[in-house]
């Protein structure tokens, strides 16, 4: 397995792309002005569940070939970039619902499940992970395969701490207006910032 060292420095490199504001912040807190605190928490389970399975995409070798087909990458990037836009308008649409029932058409599954097809369907994240994992594996370690597996579990509960407090904050800024008028601009705020994600995703290059 890794050393102790190699898993302090990938934990701490981990939280610095973590914490800086990228899609899955950028995401989260636009699922938290939206929706409110309940959906924000079942987003980030679910979108760190999707950042894992590109970890494992990677450590299996299905990585390399995002990396190197530019008919796979595109086809990734347009449907995560499509599906970001989908649930932007969503957003918007729903905010008159919400101001009736807070909980209109969300569901904790349903929920996670969004989230997870976003991180999953982001295929900067693999490469992202195909880049960084690598790095970290003891060649006189166990199987590289393993061993990435377990940096993808790391960098996922790292993921979950810090994500699941950037949608508690954001949430919080949404209870403080709690105005029929706030909650439909907070609602329009959240709905275009994920169809601008989308748009700004699917107009990405390949690094």
């Amino acid at each position: 397995m890794p050393s102790v060292g190699q898993l302090l420095a990938f934990s701490a490199a981990s939280v610095v792309i973590i914490v800086i504001p990228g899609p899955s912040v950028m995401f989260i807190v636009g699922r938290a002005l939206a929706y409110g605190r309940k959906t924000a928490l079942a987003t980030v389970a679910g979108n760190n569940l999707g950042e894992f399975a590109a970890a494992a995409f990677v450590a299996v070798g299905l990585g390399a070939v995002v990396q190197q087909s530019a008919l796979v990458f595109n086809v990734v990037k347009y449907a995560g970039a499509a599906y970001l836009i989908y649930l932007g308008v969503k957003a918007i649409r729903d905010r008159g619902r919400l101001l009736e029932d807070p909980g209109a058409g969300r569901s904790d599954s349903k929920s996670v499940l969004e989230g997870f097809l976003v991180g999953m369907l982001n295929p900067k994240s693999v490469l992202f992970f195909l880049a960084m994992l690598p790095q970290f594996v003891n060649p006189a370690g166990a199987s590289p395969v393993v061993q990435m597996l377990v940096l993808g579990l790391i960098y996922m509960t790292l993921g979950l701490v810090c994500d699941s407090f950037t949608g508690l904050l954001a949430s919080t800024v949404r209870a403080w207006f709690e105005s029929p008028r706030a909650t439909r601009v907070l609602g329009g705020i959240g709905g275009a910032s994920m169809i601008g994600l989308g748009a700004a995703a699917a107009a990405g290059e390949r690094a």
